[in-house]
């Protein structure tokens, strides 16, 4: 396969998974008012490993030195116990369409750390796309924030931190090919989802076993769990983890749209200006985008 094609395929990956996403907001919201924030991730993340498990097995392929157990349990930690944690958390204290929005920063953070870290040297233009999105960014917030939001923004902040680290281990264990996607989507979902259900029980008791709840839970863990970071996992064979974040600052407009819809959140007009161009500024990035030889690929 060529890697223009399989480029391409991986864009529309990547863009699959930003409108799975958009909707874990609002599920997670609505399964707050009757389980806490930890128990929601840790059941989501542990049951889409289990999901995922026998899949895994009958593949029969594990890692054999210790290096890659290293790597994996540090994705399934930064990414399920910090990011997503922090994230869920953080959704007591903030709309829906707020969260999603602030992870509108994490490119700032993966342009960063992709050359500090992968050496992945973005081109000019892919650096434009990044400023530009920010902007977007200041714009959305420029109307201020409420006092009681500050808590969740901090909290969602240390999430960003988590998604940072996930994003540049995932490239570069994806884009040497070290790991096949099944075992780098299965195992860190294991320790990340058990760690939180480890918190979770002492802080938040035994999560309730009622319809609703244990329905999104199961939702969140086949759908935009398994299924979504097969997908995410896979595309970053073919993308940078600045472009594949890029493409995921698509989520808040999927978000908001939901959000309006079935939370009853609103927007501003000038918090819609500000995610079309953000959105602008995904589209640069991708239009843009260097060709990378292809020992990342």
């Amino acid at each position: 396969m060529s890697d223009e094609k399989r480029r391409a395929i991986a864009i529309g990956e990547s863009l699959c998974v930003s409108l799975i996403w958009a909707s874990s907001f609002i599920f997670v919201k609505v399964a707050l008012e009757d389980l806490g924030p930890l128990s929601i991730a840790g059941l989501r993340y542990f049951l889409g490993f289990l999901i995922l498990l026998p899949f895994l097995i009958r593949r029969g392929e594990q890692p054999r030195s210790k290096k890659p157990w290293l790597l994996l349990f540090a994705i399934g930690i930064s990414a399920y116990g910090i990011g997503n944690g922090a994230l869920f958390w953080g959704l007591k204290y903030l709309p829906a369409t707020t969260v999603s929005f602030l992870m509108s920063l994490s490119p700032l953070l993966v342009l960063i750390g992709g050359v500090l870290w992968l050496k992945e040297i973005p081109a000019w233009r892919q650096v434009l796309g990044v400023v530009v999105s920010l902007l977007g960014s200041g714009l959305f917030f420029s109307a201020g924030l409420a006092s009681g939001q500050i808590m969740g923004i901090v909290i969602v902040l240390i999430g960003l931190l988590g998604f940072m680290a996930f994003s540049l281990l995932g490239r570069e264990i994806a884009g040497q090919d070290q790991l096949d996607t099944l075992t780098l989507t299965t195992i860190p979902l294991a320790f990340g989802g058990g760690v939180l259900l480890l918190v979770a029980i002492p802080f938040e008791g035994i999560p309730s076993l009622s319809l609703k709840p244990m329905g999104i839970v199961l939702w969140l863990a086949v759908v935009n769990t398994a299924l979504g970071y097969l997908l995410y996992n896979h595309a970053l064979r073919a993308l940078t983890a600045l472009e594949m974040n890029m493409m995921l600052k698509l989520t808040p407009l999927g978000t908001a749209l939901l959000a309006w819809w079935l939370l009853g959140e609103k927007l501003t007009l000038r918090q819609i200006v500000g995610m079309l161009i953000m959105i602008a500024g995904v589209i640069i990035v991708q239009a843009h985008a260097e060709r990378r030889p292809s020992s990342l690929l």
